[in-house]
């Protein structure tokens, strides 16, 4: 690429003809039909690159949209290298994080606070399990999990808890309901949204209220969607209502790579993109940079089978390359031995480190056995999909005072540390706490800043609960302006935490205390980051939230030794 020539003819060099249309596309909703391996993501972030160096669009009217925080950061940096220092007014950013940014700014509109906590899967099922008892439910016949889901599907239907009552009719239904209406209040009191909320209610704010759909139809004048095919009905609802006075959205996916039909994704919002935006152009990427032309081939012959599909036919330039090999054999067992086998031939005979080689299967459960061989053959690996760094318990603890020390409403957060480490307000004292608040119709916080009103607690307790709000008050006054690893440093000091995880003298403690300490770099790292890059939307403290709350990523692979992966089809896709 020569550096002198013309910045606009820089950014279609090498890209092959459907990619060049693509980048260079006009006004208008474009689909572009995009094969594995067939340079999607290049001809995305060219796309956005074109548009910002040919005048068409400003950084900050640009919205684009991906399905991993890794992705978004991936385009961010692809962007800057291509037009340089524009890539921060642009938001780059996943659905939630994007629907997150927007109802910081118009959650007041809901009945919310701005400083509203973001509630994971885990604390989302906590919530859930106090509606259920609450509610004298039996979790024996009515599983938390499932009333969970069925609650999260529903939200991603974009069905409230009214809605949803109306056409109950089985058991399961009607409990469902009264736990779903009892779970939206419970929420809002809490001043808390899980992650489905982030996108009804992102949806909810742009459907009642035509002034902020407006203005946020007439900043984002363009919109790019990456990975269209895993799109849901609320996230299609979102896109429609922001490109609804411009019309210029581009869509970028692949029919054949629709795997998140369990997450509610919609393969009928790719299929259908044509007839609902009536003048969309379509452009097909059928050129494939990273397979061989006997792989293509075979994923050619699978593809045809499918009912609901564009006409596509993937093809290379790389050559045939080796023959696909299809081992039978009688059982699970038989087929670990087989693969370990395999991985030792391919390391000793062949030369591969065995960082190079991973073994895919189709559920989680299917790696016990595979797990159980490599051990016996002692075959150093790692599982992709394990216990991520931000749901280890004790980063869920401090995670949860910085929490509350923004909201100080967030039940949840509340009962997680308000007896870690032990205080000696046990899970009496509190059923006793959120009583009074329930009774009361305050929230749990204006209780336990009287404690001494709450029936039935204890003069150990009411000294406790006393003791932990000054805690929490006083960090809140003595570092409202300070940088967030000083404010954590002092929480984890303070708070006792440290001490405690000392006091065990186990190793596990000191992993644990370890852990923190990564945790307090992490912020130490947002510190210096957000020093360079200026001022933001949201106070310190509520930027690093939202931005460890929305990371859904897989911890960063373990490079320490050659390991071979294991993981499912669906995160390797990912």
């Amino acid at each position: 690429m020569d550096p002198g020539g013309d910045p606009v003819e820089r950014l279609v060099e090498g890209l092959n003809p459907p990619q060049s249309e693509a980048v260079t596309y006009g006004e208008g909703p474009l689909l572009v039909l995009a094969g594995a391996g067939s340079g999607k993501t290049r001809a995305l972030t060219h796309r956005v690159a074109y548009l910002l160096a040919t005048g068409q669009a400003r950084p900050n009217q640009i919205l684009a949209i991906t399905f991993t925080n890794k992705a978004a950061q991936e385009m961010r940096e692809r962007v800057a290298e291509l037009v340089g220092g524009v890539e921060k007014r642009m938001w780059v950013m996943t659905f939630h994080a994007a629907c997150a940014r927007l109802l910081r700014i118009e959650a007041e509109r809901l009945g919310y606070k701005k400083s509203f906590t973001i509630y994971d899967q885990s604390d989302s099922l906590r919530m859930v399990k106090r509606c259920l008892a609450h509610l004298e439910v039996d979790t024996k016949r009515y599983p938390p999990r499932s009333v969970q889901a069925r609650i999260s599907d529903l939200k991603n239907l974009l069905v409230d808890a009214e809605a949803y009552a109306e056409e109950a009719t089985s058991p399961f239904e009607t409990m469902v309901a009264q736990v779903y209406r009892s779970y939206e209040k419970r929420m809002l009191e809490a001043n808390a949204m899980d992650f489905d909320d982030l996108l009804m209610r992102a949806v909810n704010v742009l459907e009642l209220f035509d002034d902020v759909r407006e203005r946020y139809q007439e900043r984002f004048r363009w919109i790019l969607v990456d990975e269209y095919q895993d799109t849901n009905k609320a996230q299609y609802r979102l896109l429609q209502l922001l490109s609804g006075k411009h019309g210029n959205l581009s869509v970028v996916g692949d029919e054949n790579q629709s795997i998140y039909g369990f997450r509610n994704a919609d393969i009928r919002n790719i299929l259908e993109f044509e007839e609902d935006f009536s003048d969309a152009g379509v452009i097909k990427l059928e050129q494939n940079y990273r397979s061989t032309q006997t792989i293509l081939s075979a994923a050619n012959g699978v593809i045809s089978n499918n009912r609901h599909s564009y006409e596509k036919n993937l093809w290379t330039e790389a050559g045939d390359g080796e023959k696909i090999v299809v081992s039978q054999l009688d059982d699970e067992h038989a087929e670990a031995r087989f693969v370990a086998g395999e991985i030792e031939g391919l390391v000793t005979d062949e030369g591969f480190t065995r960082d190079q080689i991973a073994v895919f299967y189709r559920t989680n459960a299917m790696s016990r056995v595979l797990e159980d061989i490599m051990v016996r053959y002692e075959l150093p690996y790692q599982v992709i999909g394990g216990t991520k760094f931000y749901e280890r318990a004790e980063i869920k603890d401090a995670v949860a005072y910085l929490q509350l020390l923004v909201n100080p409403a967030d039940a949840v957060g509340f009962s997680r540390v308000v007896n870690s480490p032990r205080r000696g307000i046990g899970d009496t004292s509190q059923a006793r706490m959120i009583s009074h608040a329930n009774t009361t119709g305050q929230t749990i916080w204006e209780g336990a800043l009287a404690p001494e009103s709450v029936p039935g607690l204890g003069a150990a307790a009411i000294k406790s609960v006393g003791r932990f709000t000054e805690l929490i008050e006083g960090l809140r006054a003595d570092f409202e302006e300070a940088p967030v690893a000083e404010l954590l440093e002092a929480l984890l000091e303070r708070s006792g935490y440290y001490d405690a995880l000392k006091a065990e003298r186990t190793i596990e403690a000191e992993g644990r205390t370890e852990n923190l300490e990564e945790l307090v770099g992490v912020a130490a790292e947002f510190d210096a980051n957000r020093a360079i890059e200026g001022e933001s939307d949201l106070a310190p403290l509520d930027e690093f939230l939202q931005a460890i709350s929305l990371y859904t990523d897989s911890d960063d692979l373990d490079r320490s030794e050659a390991k071979v992966t294991l993981m499912t089809l669906h995160n390797a896709k990912g």
